[in-house]
C-alpha cells in the first residue's frame, strides 16, 4: 500500500490493525511523519478516510481491534494525543475527536488497558507514564444542519502520572491476564514491570 504516481511520499511511523469483528472486515491505520493519519479498508484495498493532526504520529492504537471500530488514539512528536469516536463518520467532517495536551515531550505510545477500553496510559519522552481515562458524551451522534449522522466527541482526564526515568519510556504493554500489569522499556537500557492498582474503581 503505497502512494500513487506523483503522490509525495512520506515515512509511515506507526500501524494499527482494527475493524476486525469478523473474517471479512478489516481495517490499517497508519500514522506518518508529517502527521498524516490515514485509514485504509483492507476488504475494498481503498482509502476510507484521513486527517492531519500537523505533527508526526508516533503511535496510533484502536481500543480494542477484534469489535466495530469504536476509538481511535493518536500521539505525536509535539505531546499531544488525539482520541477519535470512530461509530460515527460524517460525509465530510469524517470522525469527531478531543485532543490533549499530555506533556511537553514526545508521547511515544499508546496502549489501552485490556479489561477497560475506556482506560488507556501513553509513555513520554519525558520518561514519564500517563494513565487517562476517556468519557463518552451524553449522546454520541446527532445530526448536522443538513440532517447528516456527525460524532460527537467526549472528554479524557488524567487518572495518574508517574516519572520513572531521566530517558523517553519508548515502548509499553500491559498483560492480558493479569488487571494493571504492565511492562516498559526506556532509552536507559532499563525494563521495568509495574502494577496500577484501583483499576476497578475508576
Amino acid at each position: 500500500m503505497e502512494p500513487v504516481q506523483g503522490e509525495s511520499k512520506r515515512d509511515c511511523w506507526t500501524v494499527a490493525f482494527g475493524n476486525a469483528y469478523n473474517q471479512e472486515e478489516r481495517v490499517v491505520c497508519a500514522g506518518y511523519d508529517n502527521g498524516d493519519i490515514k485509514l485504509f479498508d483492507l476488504k475494498t484495498m481503498s482509502l476510507r478516510w484521513e486527517t492531519n493532526i500537523k505533527n508526526g504520529v508516533c503511535s496510533v492504537e484502536f481500543d480494542r481491534k477484534d469489535v466495530n471500530m469504536n476509538k481511535l488514539v493518536a500521539t505525536s512528536l509535539e505531546g499531544k494525543f488525539h482520541v477519535f469516536d470512530m461509530r460515527t463518520q460524517h460525509p465530510t467532517k469524517g470522525f469527531a475527536s478531543v485532543s490533549e495536551k499530555a506533556q511537553k515531550s514526545t508521547i511515544w505510545q499508546v496502549r489501552h488497558l485490556p479489561q477497560n477500553r475506556d482506560i488507556f496510559m501513553t509513555s513520554g519522552g519525558a520518561g514519564s507514564l500517563h494513565l487517562w481515562k476517556y468519557e463518552y458524551p451524553a449522546q454520541r451522534s446527532k445530526k448536522d444542519s443538513e440532517g447528516a449522522e456527525m460524532g460527537v466527541a467526549g472528554s479524557v482526564s488524567l487518572l495518574q502520572n508517574v516519572t520513572l526515568s531521566t530517558q523517553p519510556i519508548s515502548s509499553l504493554d500491559w498483560s492480558p491476564d493479569k488487571k494493571g500489569l504492565c511492562v516498559c522499556g526506556a532509552f536507559d537500557q532499563t525494563v521495568r514491570v509495574l502494577i496500577v492498582t484501583k483499576l476497578n474503581k475508576v
